[in-house]
């Protein structure tokens, strides 16, 4: 029976545009503002907090050109953890592959205490409806999971639908502060981007951008993806950092780029700055559509980190690395095994946080997200290095977009990586010693996959040797047109 098990993505499912919106969905532009820029101003470079995001994407796309010239090479549903191995060997790429897995699973119970807060507040608020954050949670961790069963291509349309009303509403903001104040070039002074501390701004800045590296995920989901995974890359950054970037500036132009650290300290514990700069410059309707499109924004970014998790622990499970079992897919091609247990991790983990009384938006949320930015950060720059070995190693003669240009990304992101290991009680908002000492569980991962891939090579060399076979899952001749 067991020969007969579907462990086969479905195939040309989705194109370029639908990855963008698969991964901007999971960036959450909305959400980003709401959240992530409030703090990137309150915390970083107050009024220079546009440069941070710009900065960002400049160094992401350094990277992003030895990511594509790596896209055009492999094909895996293992994303990062694949770049990884081809790059830095087995044992490495192992590592990163638990690192990955722990990082968007936590992600996932993050986003059931984001989505399960908000929707506790907004929905009492709009239409006088209380519940407890955890059941509004756990309900659209509910849905999100039978919307990723139903295929990827069904969940890039849901996702697409999300993406379009949440970036409409930060435009129709963007342009009503260009028209009634307009914005304010001083945001970009050497004043204003030394304000407050640079390095913090960079770090908030940086989780702004997480989930753009999930394109990778969907290539063998995708139509002609050595070209379509690139060119989805490359515009998910760009857009991430203009979006980001515009609005932010906006928010401090609004402020007042001088008053605007202070201003959005004063708005934090409330988490209403931008809200009530929607309600200035929009008017109170506005304000409530951006109150409805900010769960919407919430339930996305949801869908959209399940499926990556997902992706992760199904390629792990097809690679033998865990259990066979969790590269079984459904008709839809969905890797519905694997989804499954994703979904019910989260549920469970965020089922103890509600049941140890925990603050969702205090304590469940920073520390969760908080943790899962670190461990994407350090697989970005794993494969940003792995990236630079790969084509070093194969005599590649491109010195730009095989060296130097991913070199850049290299070293930025790993800056990041120093900033968020020594500013984590700020990227996770505690400093209690169980939530600081998260990071070690990056250590764990790197010593459980690495020891994990030295049994295999000794006990199992068929497993081991899976893990190389594994990542050619496409066939470059057929993909030439």
């Amino acid at each position: 029976m067991s020969d007969t098990v579907n462990t086969t993505l479905r195939k040309n499912a989705i194109g370029v545009g639908a990855i963008v919106f698969l991964v901007l969905a999971a960036v959450a532009p909305l959400t980003g503002m709401v959240v992530v820029a409030s703090l990137a101003i309150a915390f970083g470079n107050g009024g220079g907090a546009p440069f941070s995001f710009l900065a960002v994407a400049a160094v992401l796309l350094m990277f992003a050109i030895g990511y594509g010239k790596m896209s055009s090479q492999l094909v895996n549903a293992g994303g990062f953890y694949a770049f990884v191995v081809k790059g830095l060997g087995r044992p490495a790429g192992l590592a990163a592959g638990y690192i990955a897995t722990i990082g968007y699973n936590f992600f996932v119970v993050g986003t059931i205490g984001t989505s399960g807060f908000f929707m506790m507040v907004l929905i009492d608020f709009l239409f006088g409806i209380s519940l407890n954050w955890f059941l509004w949670g756990a309900a659209s961790m509910v849905v999100a999971y039978l919307m990723a069963v139903r295929g990827i291509d069904f969940s890039s349309k849901v996702l697409g639908v999300s993406l379009v009303l949440e970036t409409a509403i930060l435009v129709i903001f963007d342009v009503a502060v260009l028209v009634k104040t307009g914005y304010d070039i001083s945001a970009f002074s050497a004043d204003a981007i030394t304000s407050g501390s640079l390095s913090i701004g960079l770090l908030l800045a940086a989780t702004g951008f997480l989930g753009f590296e999930a394109t990778s995920l969907f290539s063998e989901e995708a139509k002609n993806p050595l070209k379509t995974i690139p060119r989805a890359t490359y515009l998910a950054i760009t857009i991430i950092g203009l979006l980001l970037a515009v609005t932010t500036w906006a928010v401090v132009s609004a402020t007042g780029v001088a008053q605007a650290q202070q201003t959005s300290i004063d708005h934090l514990e409330a988490g209403d700055l931008v809200f009530s700069l929607g309600a200035e410059y929009l008017g109170e309707f506005m304000m409530k559509v951006m109150m409805v499109l900010l769960l919407v924004s919430l339930f996305a970014a949801m869908l959209a980190f399940h499926n990556s998790a997902t992706r992760y622990l199904f390629s792990l499970g097809r690679a033998g690395v865990l259990p066979k079992a969790l590269s079984r897919t459904n008709a839809a091609g969905s890797p519905v095994v694997a989804g499954t247990l994703q979904a019910g991790f989260a549920l469970l983990v965020a089922a103890a946080f509600r049941i140890a009384g925990l603050d969702p938006i205090l304590q469940v949320v920073p520390a969760m997200l908080g943790f899962g930015t670190l461990a994407i950060v350090v697989l970005q720059a794993l494969a940003a290095l792995s990236i630079v070995v790969h084509f070093r190693r194969t005599g590649d003669p491109r010195i730009w977009s095989t060296l130097v240009a991913p070199a850049i990304g290299f070293v930025g992101l790993s800056f990041i990586v120093v900033m968020a290991v020594t500013h984590f009680d700020v990227v996770a908002g505690s400093t209690e010693r169980a939530i600081t000492s998260l990071p070690w569980l990056l250590v764990l991962a790197l010593v459980i996959g690495v020891g994990q891939a030295l049994y295999l090579r000794n006990s199992r060399p068929d497993a081991y040797d899976g893990l190389n076979t594994d990542l050619e899952r496409f066939d470059t001749a057929a993909s030439i047109h």
